[in-house]
């Protein structure tokens, strides 16, 4: 099949995204995690894919969660970083079993996005989209473009400072967090691990001077603010767009495809620890082994510069699919766009693609933003009057290429 026609329709595409993100963002409530937003946005986008895109099956699946976990950890980990200090001068060894205690909570909630503390928290509802489009003939291979409807909560450190303040703040948190455990072990070394410390000692001293770090835990209370909730324009209405536009114009252009189906699923509450892509593995798996299946996950498609095929995601801790990624990079290759072999670095979080790998998917994760967050990143200013009609039409041309050569029986 050659879909250069739809190719050639790439910044008519972006329009269409933009107009669509638009109304979403204009008309539909707020789409924090678990929310009634969260819900219509994917009940829209759902109506979108059963008329406008031709599809089969079109499905909103529920879900629970505990979307406050996600940053709610901060919470408990600077409590125990609180706790630990007076301990640090009294008995030690309890003072780093909280130091510990809450940097495992931060590793493994923030860090892996376990759902370590999840149950401490509010419950809520939150909701997937899941559609397909049949080829005409036998399935032989399936294909499926991911987005999340989600938006998250704002960031004001990055809002009010910029990304080198965000970053600098959360580092020199934790190590204010390493410090603390290092004066803990050298006490245990020194007095013993019941022992008090004197407080003349020059230990107690850095120890004292250690409180320095104590506004920045306070500060980072302040890490998230739950009553603003950004728009999402980008961060991710661009993405769950990039596959509902190409089942719109090859719709449009009659254009039926014989062998290959065609996927999009929304999977809500990305922001909240993908929570909704780990529902949506754990709800359809085994549903998708009979044939080849690659999952494109798209994440926050703005600047061009930095369209990337990530091949590894989850703050690089999970490998994605090589053959997805490299199918990708060999479709903007093609089609001479620059697109760059990327990872979500540490401190980078994650996109879906990582939830789909960790189930058994064969998925790779996209995106189109500098890692050096950006002023828009997770702050009011991420609204559908700053978007990136380039960077959508571009990514659209390569994502069109993709099943193109995918069709074609590339990469299986």
């Amino acid at each position: 099949m050659n879909l250069q026609s739809i190719i050639d329709k790439k910044y008519e595409a972006a329009k269409y995204m933009v107009k669509e993100i638009t109304h979403i963002c204009k008309n539909l409530p707020k789409r924090d995690p678990g929310s009634e937003g969260e819900k219509l946005a994917c009940e829209y986008m759902a109506d979108v894919l059963k008329k406008d895109c031709g599809c089969d099956r079109v499905t909103v699946e529920s879900f629970k969660e505990n979307p406050g976990s996600f940053y709610g950890w901060i919470y408990l980990t600077v409590a125990c970083g609180f706790i630990s200090i007076p301990l640090l001068f009294f008995a030690p060894i309890f003072s780093l079993l909280f130091l510990g205690i809450g940097l495992a909570i931060a590793l493994l909630q923030f860090g892996t996005y376990k759902k370590a503390v999840d149950k401490l928290f509010p419950e809520k509802t939150g909701h997937n989209v899941t559609a397909f489009k049949k080829p005409t003939g036998e399935v032989k291979r399936r294909i499926i473009f991911n987005g999340h409807p989600d938006a998250t909560w704002e960031w004001p450190m990055n809002y009010h400072f910029g990304y080198l303040g965000f970053d600098l703040h959360i580092i020199s948190s934790f190590l204010g967090l390493f410090y603390f455990i290092g004066l803990a072990i050298a006490a245990i070394a020194q007095n013993g691990a019941l022992t008090a410390m004197p407080m003349d000692t020059l230990l107690a001293k850095f120890a004292l001077g250690g409180l320095v770090f104590v506004p920045l835990w306070l500060g980072m209370f302040k890490m998230w603010d739950k009553k603003t909730i950004v728009d999402g324009a980008n961060d991710n209405l661009s993405g769950c767009y990039m596959g509902i536009a190409l089942l719109k114009y090859l719709k449009d252009a009659g254009i039926e495809l014989e062998n290959t189906e065609i996927g999009v699923v929304l999977t809500g509450s990305e922001e909240a620890g993908l929570r909704g892509a780990k529902a949506w593995a754990e709800a359809h798996k085994g549903e998708f082994d009979d044939v080849p299946t690659f999952i494109y996950a798209y994440d926050t498609i703005h600047d061009p510069k930095f369209l990337a095929a990530n091949y590894r995601d989850l703050n690089a801790t999970v490998k994605a699919d090589k053959d997805a990624c490299d199918l990708f990079m060999e479709a903007a290759a093609e089609l001479g766009i620059h697109c760059d072999k990327g990872l979500v670095p540490p401190f980078g979080g994650a996109t879906d693609s990582a939830a789909f790998a960790q189930a058994g998917f064969r998925a790779a994760g996209i995106t189109g933003l500098n890692h050096k967050i950006e002023p828009y990143y997770h702050t009011r200013r991420d609204t559908y009057d700053n978007m990136n009609e380039e960077g959508l039409a571009g990514c659209f041309a390569v994502t069109v290429k993709t099943l193109e050569m995918f069709d074609n029986g590339a990469k299986q």
